[in-house]
C-alpha cells in the first residue's frame, strides 16, 4: 500500500476494472434470493447531475451492493426519461434539438454516476426515446384502446402558454403549470386522448392498505382519488319540461333544508334555463369563472360569489321551488356539476345564503336534544327535524332511508363518485411517443395494426410547438398523410404525442429483459424479478407517476401480462438536499454543486460517505462542504490503520486478538447490518467510526484479522473504491464485492449489561442495570422491589405486566 492515500489514483483504476470484468452484470446464479432495487429513472438535462441527486443514487447503490454480498442476486439497472415536456423544452432553452441533447445528456449522466462509483449494470440500460422502446409504449396503448381503457372526448383542458401544450389534472399545481410555478395556466377547448384510471380508483385505494409506502404518500393518494359515498338524486327544473337537475351529495338526510341549487358555471344547463333578464350577468360571470384555475375557485379563504339563473327547480321532498344560482366554486368535473344548497347543515353553503339572503331552514339537530347553533351552519351528524318522514331518525338511518325511497320513486340512488378524473394523455408537443391511432372518413377512428409498429417519430427541423392547439407533427404531410389499416383509403394519422407519464408507467418491467424484441418483455424474466422490492424516489411525483404506474400494472394483471397488481411494494423517499444557502439548488441562482466538483477535490468516496453521513436518508438538510473534507479525513484514517496493519505483516499471521475487540467486532456487524437494513445509512456509518476509534488505538497484532477484515467488509459498499484497493493489500485476490456480508454471533454481539426501563402507568420511574437476557421473571422481582416503584404504585396491585426483553418493563395497576 502507498503511504498517502491518493483517490484520483485508486478510483478511476478500479472503475476501468469493474468495466473491464463486467463486474456488477446481472446474475441470476440458483440458490440466491433475488432483490431488485430501482430508483426513479431521470430526466437527461443539461444541467447535469447534483450533488443532491446522489443523495437518492448512493444510497440506493449502497443497497445495492449489500443485498449481493449479503447472497442475494440483485437487479440494479438504470435508464433515461428521454420523452416530452423536460427534455423538448432544454433542446429549445439551447437552441438545439432532442435527437441531439437527449443522447450528450444521458452520455453525461452516465459519466458522472460511473465516477461516483455506483455499480449499475449498464447492459440493461434504456431509453424512452428510442423506437425499440417507446415501440412496447405504443403496444400498451394499444391494449388499453382494446380494453376500452383509453378513448378521444372533447373538453375544455388546462393550457399552458409556455409549454404550448395541455395539461393533465395532475401537473396542475397552485394554478399555476408544474413545469412553471410562476405561470398561470388557463383554459382551452380541445379534443383529447384520455385513460380510463377511474375505472380502477376503488382498487387504487384499497390496495395501498397492503403496500409499505411512507403514510404521507398514501394520503396523497387517498386525498388525491377522493372517494365519497352518499345519492345522486334529481330535481326537475320548473317551466322546462323534460329538464333535471342531477345532483350528488354526501348527506341526502339534508334534502329537507335545501333552499336552492347551484350549477357550476360551465354546466350545460346553463344556458337552457338562463332567463333573458339574467343572461347578461350569467354569461359575464361564466366567462369570468372560466379564466380562474380551480384551485382559486374551490379555496376556502375566498369570498363565495354567484348569480341567479333567473330559473327554479322543483324540490320534490318539500314540493317547493327554489332558484337556481350558479356559482364559480362549483366544479364540473366533481359529482355531476350541481350541488343542493343546504345551508342549515353546509358552511360552505350558509356563507353563499348569508351573502345573497337566501333561507337557511334547520334540518338537523344535536343528538344531545339541544337546538343547531344560529351563527353558522350545523354539518355534525346529529338526528332529523323538520324533515318530514325522516323526523327523529339518526343521520345514518336518514341517510339510507333517502337512498332507499329516492329509488323506489325514480328521482335517484345511492352512488359513490370520485375526485380523481381521468387521465389526459395526448400532448400538442414534437418530442413524444407517437399515437398508433389513424382516422378514416369512413371507419372512423382506427387503431394502427401491432405488426406496423413502432409509428416512428418522424425528424422535425422546425420541431417549435406551435401554441395554437395542434402538434408539430401535424406540419409533417409525410407523416400525417397515411391510409387506413382497415379499408385502406386515405387515413390522418394521430399528430398528438403521449405524456411522458406513459412512458414510466411500465419501465420497471423492461428492466427485467431490456433486449427483448418480439414483445414489451420476457414474462419469465418479469414473474422472477418483478416486482421491485424497494423503490425510491421523490415524494413529488406521489400522484403523477405512483398513481398512473400503479393503474398500468393493474391493467396488465388483469390482462393477465403479469401476476401481480402492486408494481412497488416497498417505496421510500429520499430527503431533498437544499443549497448551503438554504435555496433549491438551480444554475440561475449560481448554487449548483456538482459531483465533478467534489470528486476532484476530495474524491468520490468520501464524496459519498458524506451524501449518507450529512442527514437520516428521507430528511432534507443543506448540502455543506466541510463534511467532505471530514468523511475524507475518516477515510485516510482507515487507510492508515490497514496500511499499519499491513506493514506490520499481519494479514495472514498470528494476532493477539483480545475477547474485547472481538466482541466489538461482531457487535459492529450487527449494528451496521442493521442500520443498512432499515436504510439508516448516517448511523451505520457512524457505528464504522465509532469502531475506527476503538481500533486505531491498537498495536496492529491486537487488531486481528477479524476485526481487520471484517472492517473493510462492511464499508466496501460505502466507499467501494478504496475498499477494493485494501482488500488486494490484505492479500486477497478477488473483488471485495464479491465476497459475503460478516455474520455476527449473537451471544457475542450482545451486551453484557443492559438498562430495562421500568414504567408504572405508561409514566418511566425507574432504571435498573440487569444481565442481558434476563428473564421477565427476575426483572418484576427487580422491579417490585424498587423504591421508586413502589412509591408510585402507592399500595395498587398490578393487573397487567408488559416485558420487552432487554428494553422495557411496563406495570399497569
Amino acid at each position: 500500500m502507498d503511504e498517502r492515500y491518493d483517490p484520483k489514483k485508486i478510483e478511476p483504476a478500479w472503475q476501468l476494472d469493474w468495466q473491464r470484468t463486467n463486474l456488477y452484470r446481472t446474475r441470476e446464479e440458483p440458490g440466491r434470493p433475488k432483490f431488485y432495487i430501482l430508483e426513479m429513472f431521470p430526466y437527461p438535462s443539461g444541467a447535469g447531475l447534483s450533488v443532491g441527486h446522489l443523495h437518492n443514487y448512493v444510497p440506493c447503490d449502497v443497497v445495492g451492493r449489500y443485498k449481493r454480498m449479503a447472497g442475494f442476486n440483485v437487479l440494479h439497472p438504470m435508464g433515461w426519461d428521454a420523452f416530452g415536456l423536460p427534455a423538448e423544452n432544454e433542446a429549445i432553452l439551447k437552441g438545439s434539438h432532442p435527437t441531439e441533447t437527449v443522447p450528450r445528456y444521458a452520455a453525461n449522466f452516465k459519466r458522472q454516476l460511473t465516477i461516483s462509483g455506483c455499480a449499475y449494470d449498464w447492459t440493461r440500460e434504456i431509453n424512452s426515446s428510442s423506437p425499440e422502446y417507446y415501440k412496447w409504449t405504443q403496444w400498451f396503448f394499444l391494449m388499453l384502446y382494446k380494453r376500452g381503457l383509453a378513448y378521444r372526448a372533447t373538453g375544455a383542458q388546462w393550457w399552458c402558454d409556455k409549454c404550448r401544450t395541455i395539461l393533465a389534472n395532475e401537473q396542475v399545481v397552485n394554478g399555476c403549470c408544474w413545469r412553471h410555478t410562476d405561470n398561470p395556466v388557463s383554459k382551452k377547448d380541445l379534443e383529447q386522448w384520455y385513460i380510463k384510471i377511474t375505472d380502477y380508483a376503488d382498487r387504487l385505494l384499497a390496495d395501498l392498505d397492503g403496500i409499505d409506502w411512507p403514510e404521507p404518500i398514501k394520503l396523497m393518494q387517498r386525498n388525491w382519488i377522493g372517494r365519497s359515498e352518499g345519492a345522486e338524486l334529481a330535481f326537475p327544473v320548473a317551466s322546462h319540461a323534460g329538464k333535471e337537475i342531477r345532483f350528488f351529495t354526501t348527506r341526502p338526510d339534508t334534502v329537507f333544508g335545501v333552499s336552492f341549487m347551484v350549477l357550476a358555471p360551465e354546466h350545460p344547463l346553463v344556458t337552457e334555463i338562463t332567463t333573458g333578464e339574467q343572461r347578461a350577468m350569467v354569461e359575464g360571470y361564466v366567462a369570468e369563472a372560466r379564466r380562474q384555475t380551480e384551485i382559486e375557485r374551490m379555496s376556502t379563504v375566498k369570498e363565495k360569489s354567484g348569480v341567479f339563473t333567473g330559473a327554479y327547480a322543483h324540490n320534490v321532498f318539500t314540493d317547493r321551488d327554489i332558484p337556481v344560482w350558479i356559482a364559480d366554486y362549483v366544479l364540473m368535473g366533481y359529482g355531476t356539476g350541481a350541488i343542493m344548497g343546504a345551508p342549515g347543515q353546509d358552511q360552505r353553503d350558509f356563507e353563499f345564503a348569508m351573502k345573497y339572503g337566501l333561507p337557511i331552514p334547520r334540518v338537523t339537530a344535536p343528538s344531545d336534544g339541544g337546538a343547531p347553533p344560529a351563527d353558522r351552519a350545523y354539518t355534525e351528524p346529529g338526528v332529523a327535524i323538520n324533515s318530514g318522514f325522516l323526523n327523529g331518525k339518526k343521520t345514518a338511518e336518514a341517510i339510507n332511508t333517502v337512498a332507499k325511497y329516492a329509488e323506489e320513486h325514480g328521482i335517484g340512488r345511492a352512488t359513490i363518485i370520485y375526485r380523481m378524473r381521468d387521465w389526459l394523455i395526448s400532448r400538442q408537443r414534437y418530442w413524444g411517443c407517437p399515437i398508433p391511432i389513424v382516422y378514416c372518413k369512413t371507419d372512423g377512428i382506427v387503431p394502427v395494426p401491432e405488426d406496423q409498429l413502432p409509428v416512428m417519430l418522424p425528424a422535425m427541423k422546425d420541431y417549435l410547438p406551435s401554441g395554437t392547439g395542434r402538434s408539430p407533427l401535424a406540419n409533417v404531410p409525410e407523416f400525417v398523410n397515411t391510409t387506413c389499416p382497415k379499408c385502406g383509403g386515405p387515413a390522418d394519422r394521430e399528430t398528438d404525442t403521449l405524456d411522458g407519464f406513459a412512458c414510466s408507467s411500465w419501465y420497471f418491467m423492461r428492466f427485467a429483459s431490456p433486449h427483448e424484441d418480439r414483445r414489451p418483455f420476457d414474462r419469465s424474466a418479469v414473474d422472477y424479478w418483478l416486482p421491485v422490492d424497494l423503490y425510491i424516489g421523490g415524494a413529488e411525483h406521489a400522484v403523477m407517476h405512483l398513481l398512473y404506474a400503479r393503474m398500468w400494472t393493474k391493467v396488465m394483471f388483469d390482462a393477465e401480462l403479469i401476476g401481480f397488481d402492486e408494481p412497488f411494494p416497498a417505496l421510500r423517499n429520499q430527503g431533498v438536499v437544499w443549497a448551503s444557502d438554504g435555496n433549491r439548488m438551480s444554475k440561475s441562482k449560481g448554487n449548483v454543486v456538482t459531483p465533478d466538483a467534489m470528486i476532484e477535490k476530495y474524491g468520490a468516496d468520501a464524496l459519498r460517505l458524506w451524501e449518507l453521513f450529512m442527514s437520516p436518508f428521507d430528511e432534507a438538510t443543506n448540502w455543506n462542504e466541510g463534511g467532505v473534507a471530514g468523511t475524507l479525513r475518516f477515510i485516510t484514517r482507515v487507510w492508515t490503520m490497514t496500511r499499519r496493519y499491513v506493514e506490520a505483516g499481519c494479514p495472514g499471521g498470528k494476532t493477539s486478538e483480545s475477547e474485547e475487540t472481538v466482541k466489538r467486532a461482531h457487535k459492529t456487524i450487527q449494528l451496521v447490518t442493521d442500520h443498512i437494513d432499515r436504510l439508516r445509512f448516517n448511523t451505520a456509518l457512524a457505528a464504522l467510526m465509532d469502531q475506527l476509534n476503538y481500533l486505531a488505538k491498537l498495536k496492529p497484532e491486537e487488531m486481528g484479522r477479524f476485526s481487520a477484515e471484517t472492517f473493510v467488509l462492511m464499508l466496501a459498499p460505502m466507499a467501494p473504491h478504496v475498499t477494493e484497493e485494501m482488500w488486494r493489500a490484505l492479500g486477497h485476490d478477488a473483488s471485495v464485492h464479491l465476497e459475503t456480508w460478516p455474520k455476527f454471533d449473537p451471544k457475542l454481539a450482545r451486551d453484557e449489561m443492559v438498562t430495562v426501563v421500568v414504567q408504572v402507568n405508561g409514566k418511566v420511574r425507574d432504571r435498573l442495570p440487569v444481565p442481558a437476557g434476563t428473564s421477565e421473571a427476575d426483572v418484576r422481582q427487580l422491579a417490585l422491589k424498587s423504591e421508586a416503584v413502589t412509591r408510585h404504585l402507592a399500595g395498587k396491585t398490578p393487573t397487567k405486566f408488559i416485558f420487552v426483553k432487554d428494553r422495557m418493563l411496563s406495570i399497569v395497576a
